[in-house]
């Protein structure tokens, strides 16, 4: 039992020792139908009695504890959708511990019985080994110890119920017309009408996706849990559990001036480069990024409301139920837009911890709420930069298995570019040299992980030795090649250089090694159904980089290809990652091309007069003469495949990239046309070969024409540089 463990069962013995002192006897194991004394309050030895008398759980005078005080209005106290959160007998009957079902309250709680939440609320025998909650949208999370918390802190409904709701007023619902009310069990009218989360709903945001409490509309994907760092990715980790306090101090570790609660909206890191509520102002705290979003969400709520619900409405934060119409009666023209769009704004409200919680996963709701009632999205912002774009695929791939169920794991082979640990955990165990404050290690090993929100500062940044960045010597490529960006010193080893941290990852999968493996024995020409098409994999520009040095084309037998592009400075300047690459937002610094040259814009740039492509065009960009060239390959694939199997078509969104007539995947390959395709896939998913190394591009490009059969009569292939002397 670990010490944490220890301490905890410690205090649920000291507390469950006192009640059974007071009470005068031991718990029943009869079912019980309602409770009918107060939870007894902690003996003055209680430990953290202090620290708990002054917390919001014992404000047992504050709303969330007298709200049912009328008995006119609620005869039964504290009823039993109500009673888990609201006061700890409901909270101990729900785990079960009163002898009655788990999982549910069987009974209300007399509201004089609302005395906030307790020590036994917490410390019992049922939540010491409680490891998992449930939460509104039926997604089932485990926890550890932070499910006590997450119990009650997760709001009331989700995205599933919502949809749930307004499916129940017809399948073919018209999104933008106010449906007809629908009869109840009881034969009453019921209107579509507002679905409020309810308060404090922290654990949906912190899981964001995973649990689905905003709305998240159909097509789009968005974060799931927060990671934030180890150790402050939990309720507890953040919160004093008995107090509830933020701990702030800690926050100051890592954040500089932070000395305040207030003082954590401020806060922004440098994976949230974007202008997301498009005010201009790139150095706000994302706390007041989404208060834009929110003020922009709104005005499209009210005009919306107006032109198409054909109803004015209002919004109240303090007064139930929120929205109202012109008349200061709860708004009456609801449609599924304008329901879901304000589910949404309410559920950034009433987190006010969202900023912290999940904000990344907030403002996708709000964004997303915001297009789809019609707004303008020109000037906001959704997305990261894609290292730390946790709403896209490259993060999303493996929340699901092939049956739709939640795996959020990613496999052995993808966790080092895939997630925020795995380039580190690679780093440290997979094989390279490396050099760190602990000395150099080179072993073999990474398993799978759970999936990441995009990279942390730790995936690049040693934390042993902060903010020193991980020494990377060299980099071995799939062909098995070896080269670093700091070359090799006077007695040949190579030198660490921060741009090998990118090609870690920058380098793609396969290579002219892997694809000769995989067409050993095979003649050339002939169709061979065991051929599956083999992926360079996305945004290889290490290996285009360093061209014919690593082989991440397929090169052709007898001919030779350009090596590492040394771009034009003399001095070694612009020909590594960090120096024409923003290394946090990733985008090219376009400002530097106007030292050597009369544009900003890379894709205009020449500087040769030799016409590569044929078209008797010397004044256009490089990217066009690979663009050209690129054109001619795609042509030439797709006669060699008719002439040779049947049709082929490319599609570079959607895998596996390369179709056959009847729209599955294509299926007659030869290992010419392989190779060629191969190439072409390449010069595709690395969107900069045109500045990565053009020349080597080029040289792949007019050998596949060639190889398939195609006229370079009119094309010019780069020559190779004579060696230096």
């Amino acid at each position: 039992m670990n010490f944490k463990k220890m301490l905890i069962l410690v205090g649920v013995l000291i507390v469950v020792g006192a009640v059974l002192a007071a009470c005068g006897g031991t718990p029943t194991t009869e079912p019980t139908t309602a409770a009918t004394e107060a939870p007894v309050a902690p003996i003055p030895d209680t430990p953290y009695l202090a620290e708990w008398q002054g917390s919001a759980h014992n404000d047992i005078a504050s709303e969330p504890f007298r709200h049912w005080d009328d008995a006119a209005e609620n005869p039964d106290g504290v009823p039993t959708t109500c009673a888990k959160c609201h006061s700890s007998t409901g909270y101990q009957d729900y785990l079960g511990l009163d002898g009655s079902e788990a999982n549910k309250v069987d009974a209300p709680v007399p509201a004089a019985e609302a005395q906030g939440i307790v020590c036994v609320a917490c410390h019992n025998a049922g939540t010491i080994s409680k490891t998992t909650v449930m939460f509104p949208s039926g997604v089932e999370i485990k926890a550890g110890d932070d499910v006590r918390c997450m119990e009650c802190h997760q709001g009331r409904e989700s995205k599933v119920s919502v949809d749930e709701f307004i499916a129940q007023f017809g399948e073919d619902i018209d999104p933008d017309a106010v449906p007809a009310p629908i009869k109840n069990d009881q034969g009453n009218d019921v209107k579509l009408g507002f679905r409020n989360v309810h308060y404090y709903a922290a654990a949906a945001t912190l899981y964001g996706s995973m649990t689905h409490g905003g709305y998240e509309y159909e097509g789009q994907t968005y974060d799931a849990k927060n990671t934030h760092v180890e150790g402050y990715d939990s309720c507890t980790g953040c919160h004093n559990p008995h107090t509830l306090e933020v701990k702030v101090d800690q926050c100051a570790f890592c954040h500089e001036g932070v000395a305040t609660v207030d003082d954590l909206k401020d806060i922004r890191m440098v994976s949230s480069a974007p202008d997301y509520d498009g005010d201009g102002n790139v150095e706000e705290g994302m706390y007041y990024e989404i208060q834009g979003l929110q003020e922009t969400l709104m005005a499209e709520i009210t005009k919306y409301a107006t032109a198409t619900a054909g109803a004015e409405i209002k919004y109240d934060e303090a007064t139930y139920p929120y929205f109202m119409g012109a008349d200061g009666k709860a708004y009456g023209n609801w449609t599924p837009r304008l329901l879901k769009a304000a589910y949404n704004y309410q559920v950034s409200l009433k987190d006010p911890g969202a900023f912290a919680h999940g904000n990344k996963y907030i403002v996708q709701l709000l964004f997303d709420s915001i297009a789809d009632l019609g707004g303008d999205t020109s000037t906001l912002a959704r997305t990261d930069a894609g290292h730390f774009a946790g709403d896209t695929l490259p993060f999303r791939d493996w929340d699901f298995d092939n049956d739709g169920n939640p795996l959020y794991t990613v496999p052995f082979g993808c966790v080092k570019c895939h997630t925020a640990q795995g380039l580190p955990t690679f780093l440290k165990d997979g094989g390279t040299t490396v050099v760190t404050s602990n000395g150099t290690t080179s072993t073999t090993g990474v398993q799978s992980m759970p999936s990441s929100n995009g990279f942390m500062c730790s995936t690049c940044h040693n934390e042993e030795a902060w903010p020193e960045r991980y020494a990377v010597n060299s980099v071995v490529f799939p062909s098995g090649k070896t080269v670093s960006f700091g070359g090799q010193d006077a007695d040949g080893n190579f030198v660490a250089d921060d741009s090998n941290i990118c090609i870690a990852c920058h380098q793609g999968r396969e290579s002219t090694t892997s694809v000769n493996n995989a067409l050993k024995g095979k003649d050339a020409d002939v169709v061979d159904a065991k051929i599956r098409f083999k992926n360079i994999h996305y945004f290889a520009a290490g290996a285009t980089i360093f061209g014919g040095e690593v082989q991440g084309a397929y090169q052709y037998e007898g001919k030779e290809y350009v090596g590492q592009n040394m771009h034009a400075d003399e001095n070694g300047k612009m020909n590594k990652c960090q120096d024409c690459h923003d290394v946090h937002a990733l985008e090219p610094k376009v400002e530097a091309c106007e030292t050597c040259h009369d544009t900003t814009d890379p894709a205009v740039i020449r500087e040769t007069d030799v016409d590569y492509d044929g078209d008797g065009d010397v004044t256009e960009g490089i990217k066009g003469e690979v663009d050209t060239l690129a054109e001619a390959l795609y042509a030439q694939l797709q006669t060699y495949a008719a002439a040779n199997g049947g049709e082929l078509t490319y599609d570079a969104a959607s895998y596996p990239y390369f179709y056959g007539a009847d729209g599955k995947s294509y299926a007659t390959w030869t290992p010419r046309l392989l190779r060629a395709a191969f190439n072409y896939q390449y010069t595709q998913k690395d969107p900069g070969v045109y500045v990565h190394n053009p020349k080597y591009i080029i040289q792949i490009l007019i050998d596949s024409i060639e190889d398939l059969g195609g006229n370079v009569s009119t094309y010019t292939r780069p020559e190779i540089p004579a060696p230096a002397e």
